[in-house]
């Protein structure tokens, strides 16, 4: 999925008006689950098995994805089960409480080439993975693709998928601060206790409707 174009080209139309009120109802959706409301499973009308690029549906999933990348209201970031979800601007507050804090389950386990990748984008606020230079001593974990999705996991930074000039996909890396400023966002005074809980409240509520026992990432351990 392409960077957020500011709403520019969203596609509506039933799925997406469907996708956007079960969204603004649960305050979040997963592209894809077998339980939880998701993005796949509301567009096939019921749970998408196995990989949605499949279905007959499809190509009417992918738009319904790529539309809700550039809708000003939607924030994709990996929060519920480590996947993807679409995060209602109602919860943003909350989102970014959390991801700013660096608490002790964001940095846990954060390697040498983590820690000079996350500092490298609080410096620049924004970093493209093709375009950071491997090291020798980095080691498999410390490609940079694979340490960018380990900040990605634990809200160290947001990160949306981007297409070089040549063809191939990368992530843009971003830290939270700089995201907020270019949306014009203000998350207001709440605090990352009184984010956790209104995050948690939200899933627990997805749970109890859907029989389900998805987690959030500081309760994954």
């Amino acid at each position: 999925m392409t960077r957020r174009r500011n709403g520019a080209g969203a596609e509506r139309g039933v799925d997406m008006d469907v996708v956007l009120d079960e969204l603004r109802r649960s305050g979040f959706l997963l592209a894809t689950d077998p339980r939880l409301p998701s993005v796949a499973g509301l567009v096939a009308g019921g749970p998408v098995r196995g990989s949605w690029w499949s279905h007959p549906k499809g190509r009417a999933i992918f738009r319904v994805l790529e539309a809700l990348v550039d809708h000003p209201d939607v924030l994709p970031a990996r929060l519920v089960g480590a996947k993807i979800t679409y995060v209602h601007r109602d919860l943003w507050p909350a989102l970014l409480a959390v991801a700013e804090e660096r608490a002790a389950w964001q940095t846990r386990g954060l390697t040498s080439a983590g820690r000079a990748l996350l500092a490298r984008v609080d410096r620049a606020g924004t970093l493209r993975t093709d375009r950071i230079a491997p090291t020798a001593r980095s080691g498999p974990r410390g490609k940079a693709g694979d340490v960018g999705r380990f900040l990605e996991d634990r809200l160290l930074v947001h990160s949306e998928q981007v297409h070089t000039e040549a063809g191939a996909h990368a992530r843009m890396l971003e830290g939270w601060k700089h995201w907020a400023g270019r949306i014009g966002f203000r998350r207001g005074t709440m605090t990352a206790p009184q984010g956790r809980e209104r995050l948690e409240q939200a899933l627990a509520a997805l749970n109890e409707r859907f029989a389900a026992r998805a987690r959030l990432p500081w309760r994954a351990e």
